[in-house]
């Protein structure tokens, strides 16, 4: 007579890892024209966002932060190594595939804001919903008038041209343009330049909780350490970027 064998656990599968909101693998980046001993602008071996989180890059002006934020949205391809948007690499793309896959995916708070001055208000925070389908899906009929109200922008000021704005008010336009139809990834590039203290801890509660509402992981690069406090990580770009550890000792020989 034989015994049935015990009833064994079922076999658990694990679990597959998330994907990265963003991920930089032995990227090396240098500005056409540079001279060949001026080596690298970027080399950065490593660099995750994961999906959610929110990071606070740092780092002196002129130190590669908007080139690295140009390499995360596809906007200047890496020389060598990987960029992958939500697990894609940029490089694997043509032109018109990345500009889709960025209108779909990544909301960008531009340092220059990038507001087409002859549109209303309103229009340049639609802009996104017009470029992808997927956003607009997303996106309720009234979403550019909240986004709007809770950044403060007067509704008298929603069907003037974006350009007759002052630049703190094209700021928060800006902002609101990045974060219309819910986009995965938000970067942004020292968006509280332009900011009194008050309008700055305003735009900072907006723009956190709508990362938050919508999941989305946040990217933000200023060299205000006062806003640090508000992520969840801080890297430090110079410390990131072997191309500036090499640059210097080199800097410090020729002087």
């Amino acid at each position: 007579m034989t015994t049935a064998p015990p009833d064994r656990p079922p076999a658990t599968v694990p679990a597959t890892p998330p994907v990265a909101a963003l991920s930089l693998r032995g990227v090396r980046y240098r500005w056409p024209g540079a001279a060949p001993r001026a080596g690298d602008t970027l080399a950065i071996a490593q660099f995750t966002l994961a999906a959610g989180e929110r990071v606070f890059l740092r780092g002196p002006s002129g130190c590669g932060k908007s080139t690295l934020l140009a390499l995360a949205a596809g906007v200047l391809l890496a020389d060598a190594g990987q960029v992958d948007l939500l697990g894609q690499d940029w490089r694997t793309l043509g032109a018109a595939a990345r500009d889709r896959r960025r209108a779909a995916h990544l909301g960008v708070i531009f340092q220059q804001f990038n507001l087409l001055p002859y549109l209303s208000v309103l229009d340049n925070v639609r802009l996104p919903l017009r470029f992808s389908p997927e956003r607009a899906r997303r996106a309720a009929p009234d979403a550019a008038e909240q986004l709007l109200t809770r950044s403060g922008l007067e509704a008298a000021l929603w069907r003037q041209p974006a350009g007759r704005l002052s630049v703190g008010q094209q700021q928060r336009v800006a902002a609101a343009r990045a974060l219309i139809g819910a986009p995965e990834v938000v970067i942004a590039d020292e968006p509280t330049s332009a900011l009194d203290e008050d309008r700055r801890e305003a735009f900072m509660a907006l723009l956190l909780a709508c990362c938050a509402e919508a999941g989305a992981a946040l990217l933000f690069v200023s060299h205000d350490a006062r806003l640090a406090a508000h992520f969840d990580r801080v890297a430090d770009l110079p410390t990131l970027n072997a191309a500036a550890a090499a640059a210097a000792p080199a800097q410090e020989a020729g002087a």
